[in-house]
């Protein structure tokens, strides 16, 4: 059954991509609405304006600077482009590039504080509407490479979506019009980290996940009102992960990883499927979804197991009740060591390529989980928490220092170069109608192949 299952993926893959190839300029994607764009896997058609080479000066359409700290990604809707930004008016703890273990900063952030919201123009970078959402001094801690705007915003096209999630939950209309707002009580997290996961909208639901140490939940919120459809709650404490809208041939869900199990929901919030994947003590990546199969991973540096789920459609209570993952009928594969801590994956073409915090890369089969090669070090050496991108037979690795590597697609391990922002850089960037967007510290950076522009 798995084989044959295989094979159809694979087919069904190659005409894909023949697709693909025959109407790219067509296809190429005029939108990014939420965390690593619409289906949340963060690969776009292949487009010859989008760029391969790129520094603070070449191949630049534009940059404005954004003031505050954020590392929540931009997103791009109808020509513009939002994105969100926390100004302190009194010096905090700067982030710095490297791996944090165990606590951080353990206070909140001194001073009164400015939870803003930019949209800027798409084409010219010009700021069409600034918001203030919220003003006053933090309640909680963060983590100290973090921000009070860690939040990715989301747009369904008539409205833009900004989760500060431990402070509220904002609603705007294009122009800039605040249409409601909810309030959001925090609570205490793992080693006062902080919340992280972004939101994701639905048709008429907007879903918000809020993992902690004392009450954690899955919520989903009325899109023109603001107001509560339902909420659930989840026996987790330290998990980050953006949920993701899995539309599957079968049915649409949402689904959760967890430290204590993985699970998924209906769109009435009630439980699905579930099972103990055993996973890392920390889970930060997100879901995707490829070959029909939604992909779950987790991967705490200080853990030994740090799995990989490739997960087919249909399934329904344990999935793993048997405690042997590869022997139940909606586990595709397994792969024990394959996930990352902070970033998360991505499927390109046949492939699942896999970038870890301290500067290496592995890949492996998507539809079978076999080792394509293993662990390979980025040259020069480079730490990473904004997740890979890809277009144009390439995959795209931004590291926290400004230093994008450019690595071939394919079962080889190859970088073809670098690119150097020179700044730190944690989000991860958009991409739409031909642009690249990278938020580095203090500025957004509007990129595109100057030679194909029209």
């Amino acid at each position: 059954m798995k084989l044959f299952y295989r094979l159809c993926c694979a087919s069904f893959c190659i005409q894909l991509v023949f697709s693909f190839a025959a109407n790219a300029q067509e296809e190429a994607q005029k939108n990014w609405p939420r965390f690593r764009g619409s289906d949340g896997n963060g690969v776009v058609a292949d487009d010859p304006r989008l760029p391969d080479q790129w520094s603070t000066k070449d191949n630049v359409a534009w940059n404005v600077d954004i003031p505050g700290s954020g590392c929540s990604s931009p997103i791009v809707w109808g020509g513009r482009v939002f994105v969100t930004s926390v100004i302190s008016e009194e010096k905090n703890v700067e982030p710095k590039p490297g791996l944090y273990q165990g606590m951080g900063v353990r206070d909140p952030a001194k001073g009164i504080h400015h939870w803003m919201v930019y949209c800027f123009d798409f084409n010219t970078g010009k700021e069409i509407w600034k918001h203030e959402s919220h003003t006053g001094q933090p309640t909680i801690p963060r983590h100290p490479k973090s921000s009070y705007a860690a939040e990715t915003p989301t747009t369904d096209g008539e409205r833009v979506y900004v989760l500060f999630g431990d402070v509220g939950l904002y609603c705007y209309d294009l122009e800039g019009e605040q249409l409601w707002s909810r309030p959001i009580n925090a609570k205490r997290t793992f080693f006062d980290y902080g919340a992280a996961s972004s939101p994701v909208v639905h048709e008429n639901q907007l879903f918000v996940v809020y993992d902690n140490l004392e009450q954690s939940w899955i919520a989903s919120f009325d899109t023109k009102t603001g107001d509560e459809n339902w909420r659930t709650e989840r026996e987790e404490s330290k998990s980050w992960a953006t949920p993701l809208v899995w539309k599957n041939d079968m049915r649409t869900e949402i689904v959760v990883p967890g430290v204590s199990e993985n699970r998924s929901y209906d769109l009435d919030g009630k439980l699905l499927w579930h099972f103990k994947g055993r996973m890392s003590s920390l889970v930060i990546p997100s879901p995707l979804v490829a070959h029909g199969m939604c992909y779950v991973g987790s991967g705490y540096v200080g853990d030994g197991h740090r799995p990989t789920f490739a997960i087919r459609p249909g399934g329904s209570g344990d999935l793993a009740e048997n405690k042997n993952f590869a022997e139940n009928e909606f586990i595709e594969w397994y792969q024990p060591q394959g996930s990352p801590y902070n970033t998360s994956q991505i499927i390109y073409g046949d492939y699942l390529y896999t970038v870890h915090d301290r500067g290496f890369m592995t890949c492996h089969n998507a539809l079978t989980g076999e080792e394509v090669y293993g662990k390979q070090r980025v040259t020069p050496p480079g730490s990473f928490t904004a997740s890979p991108w890809a277009y144009n037979g390439k995959i795209y690795c931004l590291s926290e220092s400004g230093l994008t590597y450019v690595v071939e697609q394919g079962p080889e391990f190859k970088i073809q170069r670098t690119n150097d922002l020179a700044e730190f850089c944690m989000s991860t960037p958009a991409i739409a109608d031909g642009r690249l967007f990278v938020r580095s510290k203090s500025k957004l950076y509007c990129l595109t192949n100057r030679g194909e522009e029209k």
